[in-house]
């Protein structure tokens, strides 16, 4: 069921991205040809998303899809308080519990959620209750290398 949730998520993100890419300039991003595939990012093991990311918490991510309209990766660990200012983010839920701040507020969250996050919205996971973050992110359009701006 989760499978078929995710799938539902991913072609709306696209088009997301797609009318985006019509009311604002893109940012850049690495667009490589895309392929025909199917990626379990359930099973994918934290050794398997990449090495933690230096200086952002305990985050590891490793992009699945790029285009020029927009990024899909997956993410696994938690993060600090930040916002981006360039990009929209989308987040599916795919495993661990807990809190998430989303603006001013802690919400809870756990698999299957979907969080909308507008640019400019802080946002990062704060304390998980069961298992690590794992989740596939969406940016809309793809994330600038400088585009993070942590908040305290």
């Amino acid at each position: 069921m989760r499978r078929y949730a995710l799938l539902a998520a991913v072609p709306a993100a696209f088009a997301a991205g797609f009318l985006s890419s019509h009311l604002m300039p893109s940012a850049t991003a690495q667009a490589t040809p895309l392929t025909a595939q199917i990626i379990d990012v359930g099973a994918m093991t934290d050794e398997q998303i990449s090495n933690l990311v230096p200086n952002i918490g305990t985050l590891r991510t490793r992009t699945l899809v790029a285009t020029p309209n927009g990024t899909i990766a997956v993410q696994s660990g938690n993060v600090p308080r930040h916002t981006h200012q360039a990009a929209d983010e989308i987040q599916y839920v795919i495993s661990g519990s807990g809190t998430f701040w989303l603006g001013d507020q802690q919400r809870e969250v756990h698999p299957g959620d979907l969080i909308v996050i507008p640019r400019g919205t802080v946002h990062a996971g704060s304390q998980n209750t069961s298992g690590e973050f794992k989740v596939l992110a969406v940016k809309l359009p793809p994330q600038a290398p400088n585009d993070i701006q942590f908040v305290k």
